[in-house]
């Protein structure tokens, strides 16, 4: 269940769903996802489903996966990226894969300490983890040409928005006043921002501050 084949498999499950993109792709084949969850899942690791990774969290589905990264990508070569909720480490080293730098910051201690723990092992010298306050993005780090957000925000965090590269995206989870969650793209065009309201999906929410 945790070997190239399996996660093979996986992948042909996502380009019959339609992702194309073969970088993204690359990085679902390459990317050891069992390693990311308990071992009592193990087995379930490259179902196409999100898995509890505690502290009422989770480890997005690969489709959701797959298609926020698509979407980041779309049409750009990619640069430096910031990833807003680093969780278990998976969708960081994914990103790391692909982008050449890779900022990840997870606001909840011992789950950047596990993140740290599961990525030890893979020695992706691109990628730097922060604990911190991912609603106020990584001024010191800024700007990114890429932001993608794992939680669910009411609107777009106006501290990320302005650590968007010029010409930069951001592919976030928005909830929708009339209920309900919708991926939405946000695109820096000078001074001015442009979303775009995309699929319907199901995030844990976006909270601020560290614990």
């Amino acid at each position: 269940m945790t070997s190239a084949r399996t996660r093979a498999r996986m992948v042909a499950r996502l380009r019959a769903r339609g992702i194309g993109d073969e970088r993204v792709l690359a990085a679902m084949a390459a990317v050891p996802r069992h390693l990311f969850v308990d071992s009592a899942l193990a087995s379930r690791a490259y179902e196409d489903s999100a898995l509890p990774i505690g502290f009422s969290q989770t480890i997005s589905q690969p489709f959701v996966v797959a298609r926020m990264l698509e979407l980041l990508l779309e049409n750009t070569t990619p640069g430096k990226v910031l990833e807003v909720g680093t969780g278990c480490g998976y969708q960081a080293a994914v990103l790391a894969s692909i982008f050449p730098e890779v900022y990840s910051i997870e606001r909840i201690k011992a789950l950047h300490e596990r993140s740290r723990a599961n990525l030890r092992a893979l020695r992706l010298a691109n990628l730097r983890l922060v604990h911190g306050d991912g609603c106020g993005g990584l001024e010191p780090a800024a700007p990114f040409q890429s932001i993608i957000v794992a939680a669910a925000a009411p609107r777009v965090p106006q501290a990320l928005a302005r650590q968007l590269a010029p010409d930069g995206r951001m592919i976030l989870p928005l909830a929708q006043p009339a209920g309900g969650q919708r991926l939405v793209r946000l695109e820096r065009r000078g001074r001015s921002y442009q979303e775009t309201e995309l699929d319907p999906v199901h995030f844990v929410p976006l909270e601020a501050g560290k614990s």
